[in-house]
């Protein structure tokens, strides 16, 4: 899983900085996001230091954020910081349950991602939401609605290929083990978000320094 999630998330970076008219990098790309999603949620249940797990990705916010900027031109939030807030999001509504806690908590979180805006928005938290507390075909028919939602609210149509990711973690989980017997370095696996960001962004500038 790590490695399609590495490489789907590249091809659509050379998407959005290289050719940003070809629709086909960007429908590959929707297949990235899901998948951190879900790695997301499953180490929620099996870290077994919680305060580590999240000062790591407190770290790798704070360290992609300027490489995010300068190699999207974008003057958002990174995705992992949006994944930050899902983390936290998660811890809060698994220790008050109250229901007007946790819809605060939900809203609040919901409001933070999109105020602000970190990659992907509420869509994330909506999603990692959906992978945390459903089972089965609830998350593929779910996400299928999330989907539908953002495409008439923000005009994102494309996303509906990321419905392919759930379907594949649901439907064909043994192509997922199969490939996780591949050990991705756990250096690698951290590092490569921001790395890739300013290799990308080197390339760009090399390209445009040569005319």
């Amino acid at each position: 899983m790590q490695i399609i999630a590495m490489l789907t998330m590249l091809i659509d970076h050379i998407g959005v900085i290289f050719y940003p008219e070809e629709s086909f990098l960007r429908i590959l790309g929707r297949l990235s996001f899901p998948l951190y999603a879900f790695a997301l949620v499953r180490g929620y249940y099996h870290t077994s230091n919680m305060p580590r797990y999240l000062l790591r990705l407190a770290i790798l916010a704070a360290v992609s954020q300027l490489p995010y900027q300068w190699a999207l031109l974008d003057d958002g939030v990174n995705v992992v910081a949006a994944l930050l807030v899902c983390l936290l999001a998660l811890l809060s509504l698994d220790r008050f349950k109250h229901p007007a806690a946790v819809l605060g908590t939900i809203a609040g979180a919901a409001l933070l991602l999109e105020l602000l805006q970190f990659d992907y928005g509420y869509y994330g938290l909506a999603l990692v939401l959906i992978y945390r507390y459903t089972r089965g075909e609830w998350q593929l028919l779910l996400h299928l609605l999330l989907n539908v939602a953002v495409a008439v609210e923000k005009g994102w149509a494309i996303q509906m290929f990321s419905l392919l990711s759930t379907a594949t973690l649901l439907y064909t989980p043994q192509l997922y083990r199969s490939l996780d017997k591949v050990r991705v370095p756990r250096l690698l696996w951290l590092s490569f978000y921001p790395a890739h960001l300013i290799a990308l962004g080197l390339v760009r500038e090399i390209m445009l320094a040569a005319g």
